[in-house]
């Protein structure tokens, strides 16, 4: 039995480069393409929020130099560009999808807005969310947090071998431990409304399936 009917999936911008040090790795640009049309198939309504760190990451672009706007501005680009990837990796899976930005940008994709994502939504394409909210200062986390590892440790498992992961995490212990699982805006908006995360390894393909169906995947946030 599906466990959702409707979902936001975040891909992180890093797990496109795949085994490289950045941009896109198409081979696994194509995985998830080919993950999201498998779910896609069983009815399940799918909107995507992709980050943009392999290519531009605003907040390290400040830390450079950059102005804090433009690093932002220049960050949101890059998600359009992955989203862009996404949708032609998904054309080519014969899986109807949808390019909407939060900046205005046509005919790059069409400009968002709730009344038209949900009507694509309910017509079965997997609807794709670019350039962030728009703004400065926000970032793209949402609420399945497609990664390179399988949940949420209590350090970087890819840099420490002792590190141990939760099956099951609050909102409070991530804030109080300091875990850098989301940026502290998206966690907190997450956590008034009452919306749980679940982080898995996007990488296995067949994970985001046995998501849908309920299957113990990775970690829940609640």
């Amino acid at each position: 039995m599906m466990k959702f009917n409707r979902i936001l999936l975040k891909l992180s911008g890093e797990s496109l480069m795949g085994a490289q040090k950045y941009g896109i790795d198409v081979t696994r640009v194509e995985s998830y393409a080919r993950q999201i049309k498998e779910i896609a198939e069983m009815g399940i309504q799918i909107g995507i929020v992709i980050g943009g760190g392999n290519i531009f990451r605003g907040l390290s672009g400040t830390n450079k130099g950059f102005d804090r706007v433009k690093g932002d501005s220049m960050g949101m680009l890059a998600t359009v560009i992955n989203s862009l990837a996404l949708s032609s990796a998904l054309d080519n899976e014969n899986c109807r999808n949808k390019v909407l930005t939060a900046i205005r940008m046509e005919p790059i994709g069409e400009f968002y807005s709730k009344a038209k994502a949900i009507e694509y939504l309910e017509n079965g394409y997997v609807t794709i969310f670019s350039a962030g909210t728009g703004n400065p200062y926000f970032t793209t986390d949402a609420m399945l947090k497609g990664t390179r590892v399988d949940g949420i440790y209590t350090a970087d498992p890819e840099k420490d071998p002792t590190a141990t992961k939760f099956e099951k995490i609050t909102y409070d212990e991530i804030y109080n431990k300091g875990l850098k699982v989301m940026d502290l805006t998206a966690t907190t908006m997450c956590k008034e409304n009452h919306l749980p995360i679940v982080v898995f390894n996007m990488d296995v393909e067949g994970n985001l399936k046995k998501l849908m169906e309920g299957q113990q995947i990775g970690t829940i946030v609640y």
